[in-house]
């Protein structure tokens, strides 16, 4: 029987920074960011008094065949002696990008950089602006702010890098 080849492959999600985000100690916050992929969950360190923190943090997500729906994000505040405080949460439809990365494999893109797709708000997300889903040197990458949701304000930069593998099933 011959082997069967599989899509799967990894989402890395780069949470780059927050701005505005709200306060929710006495004159600021220490937040930290918790993304969510279907059951998978990560979190980034805990940024101390800070209302524009600067994470850089790299958190890796599996991705199977088929496709994947939102990713979801949640700002809290760390809190010593009671429960943490929520700052916002917002989401982001993964299918432009799972399907920039289709259009990529398709033109067997591995080098240099090209805008694969152009992407508008929607009304399933909290992206704030217009981005672009980028080849760059073999990976599908995208850059984009997001609006927090359930808060007065705040939004967070995230980078996301889609990376297809090819695996065989006997």
């Amino acid at each position: 029987m011959a082997a069967k080849p599989s899509e799967s492959g990894r989402l890395k999600v780069i949470v780059i920074q927050g701005k505005n985000l709200v306060i929710r100690d006495f004159r600021s916050s220490d937040p930290y960011v918790v993304v969510k992929l279907g059951k998978q969950k990560a979190k980034t360190k805990v940024i101390k008094s800070n209302l524009n923190p600067v994470w850089n943090e790299e958190l890796t997500f599996k991705i199977g065949a088929e496709p994947t729906g939102l990713l979801n994000l949640e700002v809290f505040d760390k809190d010593l002696f009671k429960r943490d405080d929520r700052m916002g949460r917002a989401s982001i439809n993964l299918q432009p990008m799972q399907s920039a990365s289709r259009l990529s494999k398709i033109l067997r893109m591995s080098t240099g950089e090209t805008t694969l797709r152009k992407v508008v708000p929607g009304r399933d997300d909290c992206v704030s602006e217009e981005y672009s889903i980028r080849c760059i040197d073999g990976e599908v990458v995208q850059d984009v702010w997001l609006r927090l949701g359930g808060v007065e304000s705040g939004e967070i930069q995230v980078r996301m890098k889609y990376v297809e593998e090819q695996m065989n099933l006997e």
